[in-house]
């Protein structure tokens, strides 16, 4: 995928989608990891897209994201 010759902490928002954030984050931060607080993006009324961000030892940037559940 080419990922592997990139300069170490040049990837910036790599996402994991989860469906879990506050178990994969507690766990985390249980770990070490500096994770940040988790932020709701969504329109009113609607459930949104709850979003977190980390770095890795190599300085790539990470995002969690947890999708809202269809009804």
């Amino acid at each position: 995928t080419g990922l592997a010759e990139m300069e170490p902490g040049s990837l910036k928002g790599l996402q994991l989608t989860l469906t879990d954030m506050e178990a994969v984050r507690a766990g985390l931060i249980e770990r070490g990891v500096e994770v940040s607080e988790v932020e709701v993006l969504g329109r009113e009324g609607r459930p949104g897209f709850k979003h977190a961000h980390f770095s890795d030892p190599d300085g790539n940037v990470w995002v969690l994201q947890e999708l809202p559940a269809r009804g």
